[in-house]
């Protein structure tokens, strides 16, 4: 029941996308009765047009989306979209592109300037530490008890950096006392960040929770956003060595950043001498960095710096390092931020707080309820069995008591059934509790389905994204089957297109073919030779006749090579040097082995003739589709396309 559900949204949907048009978007074709609106050819014709270096004019371009939209319409005579694995995977994309939608931007759109004028600020924090989660009251036992640790510090009998180092089970406290340095938005959970934002300087925060743990934020200054450097070093790396091998990766630093002072090439030294290797390559180049992105000795260097010049050797937790500042920039202006914060926040408190309230939203806009009575009636059932057990749970799995209503379609009580556990899980309450979460969980995906129908109508961006991802998967599986798998897997049409062909297909040089017969020791190398010396072998049971007498002690290997392209074929066939031995195949001799001056069949050169044959059956299909599917094209709306 619920892939027919699932089956029949995709279908609901896929029509809206093909459907939608209105005034404003007439339509400028059809082809095989399904009409392609104006905006979608403009919208595509744009798209190409930008990735090219020759700008194609509109009609120039039109025969080609018409022979693209007419492989689409093949591929829907196919029915291909009507396959479990094409529903499947367009319905996932659907959903990832619909996914902005699905949040309000109003709200999203407060919080993103909310945070766009927090960065304008940096704040230096410290923090105590710890767990909030474990058996029974003990994350309630872990809240007091770093309640009590404020308190003493508050009091003057206790300090803040001893009791970090104490009993904060952030690691890095034990060697900073909880000391965080400055710390900038959208590194951190929601909650901390607002905390570390609104505590006045010098004081310390009441207890609050993260994800991580329970948390005290103590704020001890702040200052305006520091922005952005862009910076190369070159590091000598002491990490694990010794006192006398760390002294003489300084000596060598040392040396660097005289020699780097007098003139020498920079990024051509680090290129040589650092120890980094992933901005070794670049020349020490590293990206673009802002504060609480690098140790803090090495952020302190760089923002202290002016562009050009060079620091004397500076040490870190990764060792020694001389860096040059090549540029500053302040704080990027909001709309080129945005999208980076909206990704941040995206699966936190605050962009859960968009998407609920989009989610009242729709519930207003497709009458959305649960059906309040029926739920009751549901949970009285498990409250009476005394469980939530398999017995129950295949009733409610045939029952078509509606539990919910989007646009007055029922969601009845066996679409939720499917998500519930076959076995009981907790209290006859946490049950229950179950129940109503997954019936709302049903609610809201329903108005989810219902705003992305209503998108594809709506929306002409998501309905031009949404069609073009579509029609793409379609051509994509069409063409493997009327060309690309098609010609690979037809032996017959690859022969014959090859002796019609065999003119066009020519070497520069010679050629030694033959198949090379590989073994672990000279005596089965010996045994081989004399097994096929005794009886001719077709070159394709050669490798099964072989293994049948040695096992895993032989391999093939087929080579065709021109003098110079290989080294056994080279020794082979045209009198080289008997190559060295590797691994364990050591020996080896010819099958069938020769000089032939021209291509003999089509495994001489298969991956040219595959790509010749496939180029005729795309042809032989393009011109079959024509007069299939013929474009009826309306050459006013044409008129009005730019």
């Amino acid at each position: 029941m619920k892939k027919s559900i699932l089956s029949l949204s995709l279908l609901m949907a896929s029509a809206a996308l093909i459907q939608a048009k209105g005034p404003s978007d007439p339509v400028l074709m059809t082809i095989n009765g399904r009409p392609v609106t104006l905006s979608e050819f403009e919208y595509l014709y744009h798209k190409n047009n930008s990735q090219q270096v020759a700008p194609q004019t509109i009609d120039e371009y039109l025969e080609m989306f018409v022979t693209y939209k007419q492989k689409v319409a093949d591929a829907l005579s196919e029915k291909i979209d009507e396959t479990e694995a094409f529903k499947n995977e367009f319905d996932g994309y659907r959903r990832d592109l619909s996914e902005p939608y699905m949040r309000s931007q109003e709200v999203e759109d407060s919080i993103v300037n909310a945070i766009y004028e927090r960065m304008k600020t940096e704040v230096d924090v410290s923090h105590i530490m710890l767990a909030n989660h474990g058996q029974g009251n003990e994350p309630e036992v872990q809240r007091e008890r770093l309640d009590s640790i404020r308190t003493a510090i508050l009091n003057g009998t206790a300090d803040f950096a001893d009791m970090a180092r104490r009993f904060s089970i952030d690691r890095s406290a034990s060697r900073n006392g909880g000391r965080m340095g400055f710390i900038t938005p959208g590194r951190f959970p929601a909650s901390f960040e607002d905390v570390a934002y609104t505590t006045p300087v010098g004081t310390i925060s009441e207890v609050f929770a993260t994800p991580f743990g329970w948390h005290i934020v103590k704020v001890n200054g702040t200052r305006p956003a520091q922005g952005m450097v862009l910076a190369e070093h070159i590091l000598k790396l002491t990490q694990g060595l010794s006192d006398e091998e760390a002294a003489h990766k300084k000596a060598q630093i040392d040396s660097i950043y005289t020699l780097v002072t007098n003139g020498g090439d920079f990024e051509a030294i680090a290129m040589v001498e650092s120890d980094d290797p992933g901005s070794k390559r670049n020349g020490g180049k590293l990206n673009w960095f802002g504060t609480g992105q690098m140790v803090p000795e090495f952020e302190a260097a760089c923002f202290a710096l002016k562009n050009g010049e060079i620091s004397e050797p500076i040490k870190t937790s990764y060792g020694y390092h001389v860096i040059k500042r090549l540029d500053w920039k302040g704080l990027d202006p909001l709309d080129k931020v945005a999208p980076q914060i909206k990704q941040a926040i995206a699966n936190d408190d605050r962009g859960r707080l968009a998407r609920t309230r989009k989610l009242q939203q729709l519930y207003g806009k497709f009458k959305a309820s649960i059906n309040e009575q029926n739920l009751a009636a549901t949970k009285e059932q498990i409250e009476a069995v005394g469980a939530l057990d398999s017995a129950l749970v295949a009733n409610f799995l045939t029952s078509d008591r509606t539990m919910a209503t989007v646009n007055g379609k029922k969601i009845p009580l066996s679409e939720i059934a499917y998500d519930l556990p076959q076995k009981p899980q907790g209290s006859v309450a946490d049950q229950c509790a179950l129940l109503e979460q997954r019936t709302r969980e049903a609610l809201n995906n329903a108005v989810y389905d219902a705003e992305r129908e209503a998108l594809a109508t709506e929306n002409a961006d998501y309905r031009n994204l949404i069609n073009e991802y579509r029609d793409g998967m379609l051509l994509f599986e069409v063409s493997d089957r009327k060309v690309w798998s098609k010609a690979k897997k037809d032996k017959e049409g690859l022969e014959k297109y090859f002796n019609e062909h065999r003119a066009n297909y020519k070497w520069d040089a010679p050629k030694y073919k033959a198949y090379v017969v590989f073994a672990t020791s000279d005596s089965i190398m010996n045994e081989a030779q004399k097994l096929l010396n005794s009886r001719q072998i077709a070159p394709d049971s050669l490798a099964l006749e072989l293994r049948k007498e040695f096992g895993k002690d032989v391999k093939i290997e087929k080579v065709i090579a021109a003098k110079g392209e290989n080294n056994i074929t080279d020794y082979l066939g045209f009198g080289g040097e008997k190559p060295e031995p590797k691994g364990r195949w050591k020996y080896y001799f010819p099958y069938k082995g020769r000089v032939v001056e021209a291509p003999e069949e089509v495994s001489d050169v298969r991956g040219a003739v595959t790509g010749d044959y496939q180029n005729q059956l795309e042809q032989e299909w393009i011109a079959s589709l024509k007069k299939q599917y013929p474009a009826k094209i309306n050459k006013k709306v044409l008129k009005k396309a730019k």
